[in-house]
């Protein structure tokens, strides 16, 4: 690999370190080139993040977007620049990548810019799609899994992860003003925006959440018909990633739905002892994979 790229990689490597929290225990469990690529991915979504993330107006967050998919297209056209780009330039090649799944996730986190309600649940499915889900499609290519199988349970595992963020950051959410649950389903349950914005815990607001736990959990089921399609070796890293997030919810379970009350999270000796008994469970023979959650 030449002194550029490796340079590039070890910067995406310390992005994810410094930033991935709770995905940096389970790209551990990968080989070390799977594993690079991996840090390139969440390097590229991170920068994206930032965007969004930044005090800049709308306008300019948008423009912001407009500049990373400038990037894309350069990137695309053979001239990265900059070392995320340059990196993932080498992940689509290397893994077969195709290029629009990075420009999914792009319109996916202006999704978080410009739109701040969701009628329907189908809504909500889009958003996830393009800020996770796509991820996951990503990730199954560079895990080296061909199977057109694998899509839909590696679309499944990504709703479920970011309905989980979902729940868990409510109260930070509201506080943007930014209400992610279904109005649908704020409706059917009789909780309006006004009690999310003013952190109103009540028996109906538990009621609500039972149901989004509930439909999360559904689409972590899903999921798990992912793992015995990929490669031995990659098993761990989506297994990790399922574990970490399905006891994200047994938290919020536990804490009677409470989520305003205590941002839910596991300590990093929690999140260390889950990557080694998830990843050993994820080397076990096929049919006993579907208790790996």
């Amino acid at each position: 690999m030449e002194g550029s790229l490796r340079d590039a990689y070890e910067h995406c490597q310390q992005v994810t370190r410094d930033q991935a929290k709770n995905f940096y225990y389970a790209f551990v469990t990968l080989p070390r080139p799977r594993r690079q690529a991996i840090y390139a991915t969440y390097a590229f979504c991170r920068l994206c993040d930032d965007v969004a993330d930044s005090s800049l107006e709308a306008e300019e967050k948008v423009a912001g977007l407009g500049a990373v998919t400038t990037s894309l297209q350069q990137a695309e056209a053979g001239h990265p620049e900059g070392p995320v780009f340059r990196a993932i330039a080498d992940v689509a090649a290397t893994y077969d990548v195709p290029w629009e799944y990075f420009h999914e996730v792009v319109r996916g986190v202006e999704m978080d810019i410009t739109k701040h309600r969701y009628s329907t649940f189908e809504e909500l499915q889009t958003y996830c799609y393009r800020v996770a889900s796509v991820v996951g499609l990503i990730c199954i290519r560079i895990f080296g899994c061909t199977s057109p199988q694998a899509q839909e349970p590696a679309i499944a595992l990504g709703v479920a992860m970011q309905l989980t963020n979902i729940l868990r950051d409510i109260a930070e959410d509201s506080a943007q003003g930014r209400v992610y649950l279904p109005q649908e389903d704020l409706q059917r349950f009789g909780y309006s925006d006004d009690e999310l914005f003013q952190g109103v815990f009540n028996d109906r607001f538990v009621t609500l959440m039972r149901f989004q736990v509930q439909r999360a959990r559904e689409q972590f089921q899903q999921g798990k018909a992912l793992l015995p399609l990929l490669p031995l070796r990659s098993r761990g890293c989506p297994a990790v990633l399922g574990g970490i997030y399905s006891r994200l919810l047994d938290r919020i379970e536990a804490q009677g739905y409470d989520v305003y009350a205590k941002r839910v999270s596991l300590s990093d000796r929690e999140k260390l002892l889950l990557m080694v008994r998830l990843w050993l469970q994820s080397l076990l023979p096929i049919r006993r994979l579907a208790t790996a959650w």
